[in-house]
């Protein structure tokens, strides 16, 4: 087993996978215990997996442990978007009572921070999270929450 170093939720982290080529997303779930990053489909097709590497948003399952330790990046995952569930997208969820099984929505929170970080006020939010799945068909809750994370953040909610 080869050891790759990563820092995940700016934490140091250390971590042993037995091939180079392992998604980041099974040494996120099965090695660090990190479950809200969410299995869908493996080929970066549903975006339940989404989380961010250096700010961006990633699909986990298509992203290796070995290109993350390579390129230094910084991983951020539904767990580390906030240390008290206050990131204006979280909240946004929760007051526009988005989630039903709620299994996509940490990919789609993590998608909805990525975009808003670089467009504060986004005119078209179904092409941003056009390639995300909802099986419950939340779409119309989950366009208002991202409008509504975006009035959180210019309010002064943090970002």
């Amino acid at each position: 087993m080869k050891t790759y170093e990563l820092s995940v939720n700016g934490r140091a982290r250390k971590v042993e996978a037995g091939s180079p080529d392992t998604p980041l997303l099974w040494i996120l779930r099965d090695v660090l215990g990190l479950t809200g990053t969410k299995y869908g489909c493996g080929a970066g097709v549903c975006g339940a997996c989404t989380l961010h590497v250096d700010g961006r948003a990633v699909r986990s399952c298509q992203v290796t442990v070995a290109q993350v330790a390579a390129s230094g990046g910084r991983v951020t995952t539904i767990e580390g978007l906030s240390a008290d569930g206050r990131h204006p997208c979280q909240r946004a969820w929760l007051a526009e009572d988005v989630a039903q099984c709620g299994y996509c929505q940490p990919g789609m929170i993590m998608e909805a921070a990525a975009l808003l970080r670089e467009k504060p006020r986004p005119a078209d939010v179904d092409a941003a999270l056009a390639d995300h799945v909802c099986r419950c068909g939340t779409y119309e809750r989950i366009r208002k929450a991202v409008h509504a994370a975006g009035r959180i953040a210019a309010e002064g909610g943090a970002r």
